[in-house]
């Protein structure tokens, strides 16, 4: 409903004094919009390398965004050139499975939504299978071939996805690597060959790819390629993943110097959320770090930028006892229910399993067990101490060798939870201590959120602060002191000055409010 689409190549962004207005297409249509967010994943200026082989094109041979890319230049945006790649794709028939080992899915598949109920649909399993010698021998043989290193590719590829070929040079003392097979769907008979990422000759590839155990008579039904694209430096962007120079366009994924999947997604939605915000005259949601994995990615992006394609890591979030799957709907379905997100009925399910899991902490804390022998034996089979006076419940699966499985024998709880809800009383119970020590330390960062810094302050009035600082300070332009101490080169000492300069730059302008009232 309300959704109309509308499939064309946009070249050129339509910008009046400053605001975007809409988009015009390759056939000169001129779509008018209030806002506009760009997603175009890796089709800016794409470029893909097989071996020798250079062509402008998008991924999966689909037609390239040149002219975008140009108009973002002369809109005056600074880009930079990221490079990515992808492993060929092989025929189900080709592959001889009894050579592998079978990597089975979950017994019990974890889900991104709450809302899902479906029963698990069958799990098609990947093989595990290893390069030999004789893939790291073609390889270095052909070393002179490789884009990687004959300099054919200008782009910065991905740290964390290396291609073969940088795995078999960089780790040289490796004897194998692993291969994972992965099916591409329920439907096709074409098989991802994941670990194996590869911009060699496609003859080459074939090579590689029959030179390991299980793929000796594999069928190549697409090469393995590299791909470049232009993407803007993320740093050139407010935390509402608006852009600074031009008011009402926002950028997601790809483009903002992230890898795909999961970061693109995660931005997209945020994009999306503030480009409606911003249309209703709306303030925008901004996740904080201590609230979801977005809002350490989008932070650490439009704060300290990034020089390769950024892939959000837990150990990139320094909250992440709180950033559980486990929490993730008592973290933000609130904040979804507020904007407009979350249906009603979705939100009372929620309430209710919420208030729920409290009730239950609540009873475990009040009910206490007393040393019976069922009791003790129970305990002696789980291989914990046994009681010696009575204590409540909540001690008890405090105690590492037990679950709320246990408790359950023990005192069965009069409310009807599910296995949901029982993991979460599990955790937040035995983890208590360690997520309080985590809520005191977002508490006090929270302080530096609160403290606002005024859109108009200059950083080069500053004494004291160094160059670098006023320089970085400047280019960012932070919201808060919480995001300026984490703008690189940015010092505590540089922090302390500007917490002064602030608090007697809010003195003068209630000085000067006062005497232009008189």
């Amino acid at each position: 409903p309300r959704l109309t689409l509308r499939q064309g190549m946009v070249e050129r962004l339509l910008v009046e004094n400053g605001v975007c207005v809409g988009v015009e297409t390759k056939t000169g249509a001129q779509y008018r919009a209030k806002a506009v967010v760009l997603t175009t994943g890796t089709y800016l200026r794409g470029k893909v390398i097989i071996g020798e082989l250079k062509y402008e094109s998008g991924p999966n041979n689909q037609q390239p965004s040149i002219k975008l890319s140009e108009n973002l230049r002369e809109l005056g945006f600074e880009l930079i050139r990221f490079k990515t790649g992808t492993p060929p794709r092989i025929h189900k028939d080709s592959i001889d499975f009894s050579k592998m080992e079978i990597q089975p899915g979950d017994e019990n598949p974890k889900f991104f939504s709450y809302e899902t109920n479906d029963p698990p649909r069958e799990q098609l399993p990947c093989w595990l299978t290893y390069t030999s010698p004789l893939t790291h021998e073609i390889i270095n043989e052909n070393l002179h071939r490789a884009p990687m290193y004959s300099g054919a590719i200008e782009g910065i590829g991905t740290r964390y996805c290396p291609s073969i070929e940088d795995k078999i040079v960089r780790f040289a003392d490796k004897p194998r690597h692993q291969i994972f097979l992965e099916p591409e769907g329920m439907h096709t008979s074409e098989y991802y060959v994941q670990g194996l990422s590869t911009s060699m000759p496609e003859e080459i590839q074939l090579q590689m790819l029959r030179s390991v155990p299980g793929l000796e008579n594999a069928k190549m039904m697409r090469t393995g390629y590299a791909i470049e694209y232009d993407v803007i430096v993320p740093s050139q962007l407010w935390p509402s993943l608006e852009t600074k120079r031009i008011e009402n366009l926002f950028t997601a994924g790809q483009i903002n110097g992230t890898s795909g999947y999961e970061e693109a997604a995660g931005q997209g939605i945020m994009a999306g959320i503030n480009a409606a915000r911003k249309v209703q005259g709306k303030e925008p949601v901004i996740l904080a770090r201590s609230q979801a994995y977005i809002g350490v990615m989008i932070d650490d992006l439009v704060t300290k930028g990034t020089i390769e394609p950024y892939r959000l890591l837990t150990s990139r979030a320094e909250y992440r006892l709180l950033l559980r799957h486990d929490n993730a709907d008592l973290r933000l379905t609130p904040l979804g229910y507020e904007i407009g997100l979350i249906s009603e009925e979705r939100y009372r399910k929620f309430l209710h399993k919420k208030q729920t899991v409290e009730s239950e902490i609540e009873r475990l804390k009040t009910t206490k067990v007393r040393p019976e022998p069922h009791v003790q034996q129970l305990l002696e089979e789980a291989g914990t101490a046994p009681l010696n006076n009575a204590v409540d419940l909540v001690s008890l699966l405090r105690r590492p060798e037990l679950t709320y499985a246990h408790i359950e024998k023990i005192s069965p709880s009069p409310l009807p939870l599910n296995d949901e809800m029982k993991e979460q009383v599990e955790i937040q119970i035995k983890y208590e201590g360690y997520i309080q020590k985590q809520l005191e330390q977002v508490e006090r960062m929270n302080k530096m959120e609160k403290k606002k810094i005024p859109s108009d302050i200059d950083y080069g009035a500053i004494r004291g602060l160094s160059n670098e600082a006023k320089q970085n300070l400047d280019r960012i332009r932070p919201l808060n002191i919480g995001q300026a101490s984490r703008t690189p080169g940015v010092t505590p000492a540089d922090i302390s000055i500007l917490l002064v300069y602030l608090e007697h730059y809010g003195q003068r302008k209630q000085e000067a409010a006062a005497s232009r009232g008189t």
